[in-house]
């Protein structure tokens, strides 16, 4: 594969002699995955650059709460499924900073989110010659040969400065991660906050420390965010509002697991919609809204030994949803709905921490004018091939390929780390075979 030695370059009259093969939008994890899968593929001439909206590599920097661990096996990394000797694995990283046999004797699969962070910029750090950071994708221009689309003409623009250049691709595969998601009518403000925000938040507050929290939500990120405010603010009174009775463990048995193998992305794409709808009614506890066990009955022996000391600072508001948000003058004024008690409350906090989950990505968004080429459901969201190619109608020679976003052909893996290393390979793939797909299925 040829790297580039410098930042992408181009202008408004971007040529074909300076098209890349390949231009990633996003270098989060799928980005990454998809830079090893172009390194190691056997097309060693491609020509790919990556654009990075944000300064630096980062992957959920404001989570990366000490002591939080993963929730997927290391070995579920950028290449080892697909390559178990790629030097981009998980295990090479570990070799290289000297802590395999350590690693080894703790005898546990998943490591800190802290350490898998680390290994995530260590491997970026290999792909810097093709990756260009502080700079966002505002559109693409399809580039027509009479009545054929046979490239993009992608606008960027540098988040610091608001210049704007544009390159030409024959392929555009967009990554943009999955986007925080906050409650109808709720807006985050200095005291409201996105989970995703959270310890990037609590730094900002130098030094003053707020007495009262409220974390809403009933997944895994809530119940970080309840265990992680109410042990570094020991003298704050912390509040969990959880939509269920209580937090629900994740089912992680090895059965339940195989939804996240790549044999089940090829038997959901190719079940009827029924089908689909029912595997997502039978599994979504394997991955949303849940919690793992260990930290859930952490955090009920921490109400047990406080009920136990007769001071209770921290409690659980069950079936029960946040309706208003309202930032005063000392806070947070916080309206919420108890169903059990068929009444509506209201909780006055310092701090208000949302942690209501991510909406999938705008794949619309980062295609502009071209995204009058893809093809769609009769819902609205796009058709996507198994190899993750948006189908587009015949006159397109140009790939427009989405990593994430595809849950509804994919399944329930399609934005997680369980198969980047596939899902990069795929598309590798199908961009070297040159592969053409009808306009629809």
């Amino acid at each position: 594969m040829r790297h580039t030695d410098t930042a992408p370059t181009g202008g408004q009259g971007a040529s074909d002699e300076d098209a890349y093969d390949v231009l990633g939008v996003g270098f989060g994890p799928a980005g990454l995955a998809l830079a090893v899968a172009l390194r190691e593929h056997p097309w060693k001439d491609a020509k790919a650059a990556f654009l990075e909206r944000r300064p630096r590599f980062g992957w959920h920097p404001g989570m990366l709460i000490e002591d939080a661990t993963m929730q997927v096996s290391f070995l579920k990394d950028l290449a080892t499924l697909r390559n178990p000797v790629s030097p981009y694995g998980f295990l090479s990283y570990l070799h290289e900073r000297g802590r395999l046999v350590s690693f080894v004797n703790q005898k546990d699969f998943f490591p800190t989110r802290l350490e898998y962070h680390d290994y995530l910029e260590w491997a970026a750090a290999k792909f810097s010659d093709l990756v260009t950071y502080g700079t966002e994708v505002v559109g693409a221009t399809p580039v027509r040969d009479g009545d054929e689309v046979r490239a993009l003409d992608v606008t960027a623009r540098e988040v610091a400065t608001g210049r704007t250049t544009t390159l030409r691709t024959r392929n555009l595969v967009v990554a943009t991660g999955l986007v925080p998601r906050m409650p109808a009518g709720i807006t985050a403000t200095d005291r409201i906050w996105h989970s995703s925000e959270l310890l990037h938040r609590l730094a900002a507050l130098d030094g003053r420390e707020p007495g009262r929290f409220a974390v809403v939500g009933a997944g895994q990120s809530a119940a970080e965010a309840v265990a992680h405010v109410h042990s570094r603010f020991p003298g704050a009174e912390v509040t969990g509002v959880i939509p269920r009775y209580g937090y629900s463990p994740a089912d992680d048995s090895p059965f339940a697991n195989q939804v996240f193998d790549p044999d089940a992305v090829d038997e959901f794409y190719d079940s009827p919609p029924g089908v689909k709808e029912q595997f997502y009614a039978y599994h979504a506890n394997t991955n949303y809204a849940v919690v793992d066990l260990d930290l859930i009955n952490d955090l009920y022996r921490r109400m047990y030994r406080e009920s136990v000391r007769g001071r209770r600072r921290l409690t659980m508001l069950p079936m029960s949803r946040v309706t208003e948000a309202t930032e005063t003058r000392d806070g947070v004024l916080l309206r919420v709905t108890r169903a059990m008690a068929d009444r509506t409350e209201e909780l006055a906090v310092d701090v208000a921490v949302f942690a209501t989950g991510y909406g999938p990505m705008d794949a619309a968004a980062a295609l502009g004018p071209a995204a009058d080429l893809c093809e769609r459901t009769g819902s609205g969201a796009l058709r996507v091939a198994r190899d993750h190619r948006v189908e587009t109608g015949p006159r397109v020679r140009a790939g427009i390929y989405v990593q994430g976003g595809t849950e509804h052909t994919h399944g329930i893996s399609a934005s997680l780390l369980s198969n980047i290393a596939g899902r990069a390979w795929e598309i590798t793939e199908s961009i070297a075979a040159g592969r053409r797909l009808p306009a629809s299925r």
